[in-house]
């Protein structure tokens, strides 16, 4: 159970806000490490003045049109969160897992078809994969009394970048897209999680409070051999859910600064950074959208969690979910 607190904890801290507790077990089997050792560079950007832009207004009209789809998760259905998509619209919602147990979606395939997600056991979480239409459901990552999550998909969908305890603490690790051959590619006694690949398949980014005060997270960029450690955020913000703008020109963000929680904007190298929600509610969890014109997120500002979408620039914010239960993580299609 201890094991199962942990990885909720570490999800909390990807997804909401920083959460500790004992490691869990050593690795169960072997697997092979990584050449490459946490090399860093000097910053490539020294701390940005941030541009706050005005909180927009809410628009109550739909999106028009569009075959997109939403992926995200709910307890809309019952006591667990299961993976619900929607069209972008906010229609033709399907639930997609039903079981006695909570599972979080994480990213599509570069094609669509299939979709990642994070799946909890009796004691601990695995990363899995089914099918967009919830068939198929596979877990990839079963080794017992070890907690891993947070996958993401390489560009050419033949592997996955996951964040594993197997090494007693949040690593990040690669693996093929049918699970074998995992490779560590981070290895620092701090935690690193939540990686994301550029869209170029040359970087990854993730998340880490190896250079802060124990849970106080900045972004990280490095190789995909884990070489080039970069760090891309400082000064007193704690740091969550970098995603990669779809040209790989940006990054958006989760950051807590102030005592606020809103997503921001900035450049590859990390600057130019900006806060595009500005707002007093809680803002968690950018998607973007395929065309990079959109972002998805999900924000507390009705009362509970919604799934919003957004222009990139902040404007043009619309309420896609308006459902009495929490909805959360969404990613896009």
């Amino acid at each position: 159970m201890k094991s199962k607190i942990r990885m909720i904890g570490i999800i909390t801290a990807m997804l909401f806000v920083a959460g500790c507790a004992a490691p869990t077990a050593l690795p169960t089997q072997e697997t092979t490490a990584s050449k490459a050792t946490d090399t860093f560079t000097s910053p490539t950007a020294a701390e940005v003045q941030i541009t706050a832009t005005p909180e927009p207004e809410v628009t109550s009209m739909p999106l028009g049109g569009g075959s997109g789809e939403i992926v995200f998760g709910s307890k809309r259905g019952g006591d667990y969160e299961d993976i619900y998509i929607m069209k972008v619209n906010g229609t033709q919602v399907v639930r997609l897992t039903q079981g006695d147990s909570t599972s979080f979606p994480g990213p599509f395939s570069p094609n669509g078809t299939r979709l990642l997600f994070t799946g909890f056991g009796l004691t601990t979480s695995y990363v899995g994969v089914m099918n967009s239409d919830g068939s198929g459901q596979t877990n990839l990552t079963s080794l017992e009394d070890v907690d891993e999550g947070f996958p993401a998909w390489s560009p050419d969908g033949m592997q996955i970048v996951f964040t594993s305890r197997r090494d007693g603490n949040n690593e990040i690790y690669v693996m093929n897209a049918d699970g074998s051959n995992p490779v560590r590619l981070t290895n620092h006694p701090r935690d690193d999680f939540a990686p994301c690949w550029s869209p170029d398949g040359s970087r990854i980014l993730f998340v880490s409070d190896r250079d802060n005060d124990l849970g106080i997270n900045s972004i990280y960029m490095m190789n995909t051999d884990g070489s080039g450690v970069t760090r891309l955020t400082f000064g007193e913000g704690n740091d969550y859910t970098p995603v990669w703008s779809p040209d790989g020109s940006w990054i958006a963000f989760r950051s807590v600064r102030d005592g606020q929680s809103d997503i921001f904007l900035m450049k590859a190298d990390g600057s130019e950074m900006m806060n595009l929600t500005n707002s007093a509610s809680e803002e968690w969890s950018p998607a973007w959208s395929p065309d990079g014109k959109m972002i998805a997120f999900q924000t507390n500002r009705d009362g509970n969690w919604e799934i919003y979408v957004m222009n990139s620039d902040g404007s043009g914010l619309i309420n896609l979910t308006n459902d009495p239960s929490d909805d959360e993580h969404p990613y896009w299609n």
